[in-house]
């Protein structure tokens, strides 16, 4: 029988695997891309690269004068204790809220790492159309993000049914 107080902590090896996974992709990528090369996998629409963000998400702060690198680091620590704690007190019906916690945890994480241990997050992800680029990205965004969606849509589909 689990134990009610560990509440759904038994999901951060989904957050394990994402950054095991982002951490390996990203040392692959590394060892094999000069800065800003470019291999195309889709053309005109999806290459792989090698970028290095010293920002946030579409490289907010990133011209600062690197002090962001410790306030992200900071932002980072908080964000991911805060989703510990929450699935610490999540029961067990909310198993979709703890997969996309361990989501957003495990790729907090990854680029935690990137951050302490270089100094920037490394990307590697490029979409683009012609000339309209979007900033590059990496696994670790993309474990962020589809944790966010799944919140998000999981708003919808916990309302309750209003009543006349």
């Amino acid at each position: 029988m689990r134990n009610k107080s560990w509440g759904m902590l038994h999901w951060l090896w989904i957050s394990g695997a994402v950054l095991i996974l982002d951490q390996v992709v990203k040392h692959l990528i590394v060892d094999s891309f000069y800065l800003y090369e470019q291999m195309p996998v889709i053309p005109s629409f999806f290459s792989l690269t090698l970028a290095y963000n010293t920002g946030a998400a579409f490289s907010f702060l990133s011209d600062q004068g690197g002090w962001q690198r410790w306030f992200f680091v900071g932002v980072a620590s908080v964000v991911s204790l805060m989703l510990v704690s929450w699935l610490i007190r999540m029961k067990k019906e909310e198993s979709w809220q703890a997969c996309s916690m361990a989501l957003i945890l495990g790729g907090a994480m990854g680029n935690l790492y990137d951050r302490v241990m270089n100094g920037y997050v490394v990307d590697f992800l490029l979409v683009y159309y012609d000339r309209w680029y979007f900033p590059s990205f990496n696994l670790a965004d993309v474990a962020i993000t589809i944790g966010a969606g799944m919140l998000i849509l999981d708003m919808f589909r916990s309302q309750p049914a209003s009543q006349s």
